[in-house]
């Protein structure tokens, strides 16, 4: 029997065109748009379609749009899913596929999720750097070191592929630093400092935001990023989304624990971009990808889950 894992991509798939295909062909994918649209006040479908892309880039438009084209794709699938997990911003849309939180709600939500990370830190003053190379432990040795500034893990994306995140000065002083180690730098052009201690104005103003709305146990396991854990539970998932946005994105040892225990057969990724797919390829080769990202592609994928 096959055993179905949804991965959810999270802020960066972002592009202009997203969901175009799906809408112009398919009336489910019109409703979920014009749904949006009605959620949010404003047309992110237009956002979504015509850009331009440095105003859907913002990431209090970024976050909205990609969690309804990940909602979108899966729904013109509408796999039985047996677990999931999405990373970042992606673990709302899993909880939307999973019936724990409602679409809109999840949209109103990552929209004042992106508007309140982008006002935590002043535009400038905080950075973030994908480090290649190093492990987990190397990294946190030269992070014990530093004395200036701040500079935090944000994501363990895979074996070698490490984020951190802070200021300006703690990011700089670690990546010379790890750099004389012979790891490969790489500045990422962000509009603030995701997952890190920095973050703190913002989650203290979304825990008010996810105290207030309806979240129902998930129908199917969700692996949270901030503790790399199986949840199903609504007052476990209302904390795991709180404690995520200053948490580290722990996606190699939730990926790792989510093939362990639960040994999907299947990985189906929803939405642009295929980068979970890839990072998946990195942490176990066995598992076969999917990558959903247009009606096409949802089509081929029925075909094969069939």
């Amino acid at each position: 029997m096959s055993k179905l894992l949804g991965l959810f991509p999270g802020q960066g798939s972002q592009t202009v065109g997203m969901g175009k295909d799906f809408f112009e062909q398919s009336e489910q994918a019109k409703s979920l748009f014009e749904a949006a649209d009605k959620a949010l006040g404003f047309s992110l479908s237009k956002l979504c379609f015509e850009g331009p892309a440095e105003e859907l880039t913002l990431t209090k438009n970024a976050q909205p749009a990609i969690l309804l084209n990940s909602i979108v794709a899966f729904r013109s699938l509408d796999p039985n899913l047996s677990v999931a997990a999405g990373h970042s911003l992606g673990e709302y849309s899993a909880l939307v596929a999973a019936g724990s939180l409602g679409l809109e709600d999840a949209l109103q939500l990552v929209h004042k999720r992106g508007s309140y990370m982008q006002e935590a830190v002043p535009q400038g003053q905080g950075t973030m750097a994908a480090i290649m190379g190093p492990t987990e432990e190397e990294i946190n040795e030269v992070l014990s070191s530093i004395e200036k500034g701040v500079c935090e893990i944000a994501n363990l994306n895979c074996p070698g592929q490490t984020v951190v995140a802070g200021d300006l000065e703690g990011v700089e002083i670690f990546s010379k630093q790890i750099a004389e180690k012979g790891a490969k730098v790489i500045p990422l052009n962000v509009s603030a400092p995701f997952h890190c201690s920095l973050m703190k104005p913002a989650a203290e103003k979304l825990a008010k935001d996810l105290d207030a709305i309806e979240i129902k146990d998930a129908s199917f396991p969700i692996y949270a990023n901030f503790n790399a854990a199986s949840v199903t539970d609504a007052s476990q998932i209302r904390q795991n989304l709180k404690d995520q946005v200053c948490g580290s994105v722990r996606w190699t040892e939730s990926i790792v624990n989510l093939v362990e225990n639960e040994q999907p057969t299947q990985a189906i990724e929803f939405g642009a971009g295929g980068v979970l797919s890839k990072l998946l390829k990195r942490i176990d080769k066995t598992i076969p990808r999917i990558d959903v990202s247009n009606p096409e592609a949802a089509a081929s994928a029925s075909e094969k889950l069939d």
